[in-house]
């Protein structure tokens, strides 16, 4: 295949799938790492899709751009699962906690497997999947039933009422963007709707965010910066970023990103 004809089927996958990993093309296509790294570079610089660790996915958000799942889960992958790992410190046994739809929130629910006695409320799909692969008998995973977003959240009404009724120790939401005008947020209405009621069914709320939610605003607020508790976020935060979370929030704690890829 000449690299035109690979680069083009390249930019297929990613706009049928919404990202791509390098590694998954290297092998498809039978070349290096470093050959897909430079098509990437060549079709981002052409504004066709946009690098991130790992790959590449879709270019041009917005205030209600909501990306798939699996176009999220090639972002930032190594900033995650460093928060994810602290996060994941915080559980104790026997606790009930809430997972929020996400990619971070989803690579906590890895570490939490393991734990034994704990109850999950989610209105994730792929974290409900990943704690029933889990196959814990001891384990209870309550998934909010709801309609069903780009990015896999159960959302709306039924999301809501399944809900409202809980008591719950904490809540590790994953978010789409913070500033500090809007606080907290997200691209979806109903999705906002059911991060709230999460947010008042639970004791303690810890967020989940790496750098690059500073700075991007979705549509709708869930709530401000003020309501978390607790924010987990990673060492590529700006300063003045830090500066102004450290202050608003109950508490900021800032990990060490694990070790990166050349392709950034």
């Amino acid at each position: 295949m000449l690299a035109q004809q690979r680069q083009a089927a390249i930019l297929d996958r990613v706009r049928a799938a919404g990202g791509v990993r390098v590694t998954e093309l290297a092998a498809e296509f039978g070349v290096s790492d470093m050959t897909i790294r430079r098509d990437l570079d060549l079709l981002h610089d052409r504004g066709l899709l946009a690098k991130v660790h790992g790959g590449a996915t879709l270019t041009g958000p917005g205030s209600t751009d909501e990306p798939g799942f699996h176009a999220k889960s090639v972002r930032q992958s190594a900033e995650k699962a460093a928060i994810a790992a602290r996060a994941a410190t915080l559980v104790r046994p026997g606790a009930a906690v809430a997972l929020s739809a996400g990619t971070t929130t989803a690579e906590l629910a890895r570490h939490l497997v393991d734990v034994p006695g704990l109850t999950v409320v989610t209105n994730s799909l792929p974290v409900a999947e990943i704690l029933h692969a889990g196959g814990r008998d001891d384990q209870t995973v309550v998934l909010t039933g709801g309609v069903r977003t780009p990015s896999d959240a159960l959302v709306g009404p039924l999301a809501v009422g399944a809900v409202r009724s809980l008591h719950l120790d904490m809540l590790f939401l994953g978010v789409h963007g913070i500033t500090e005008r809007a606080g907290f947020t997200t691209p979806n209405l109903m999705e906002a709707d059911t991060d709230r009621a999460l947010v008042a069914a639970a004791d303690r709320l810890v967020v989940l965010a790496d750098h690059t939610k500073w700075g991007t605003v979705g549509i709708s607020s869930i709530v401000p910066l003020g309501a978390a508790h607790l924010l987990i976020t990673d060492d590529r935060l700006p300063t003045e970023a830090r500066r102004t979370l450290a202050e608003q929030v109950g508490e900021l704690v800032v990990v060490p990103g694990a070790e990166r890829g050349v392709a950034q």
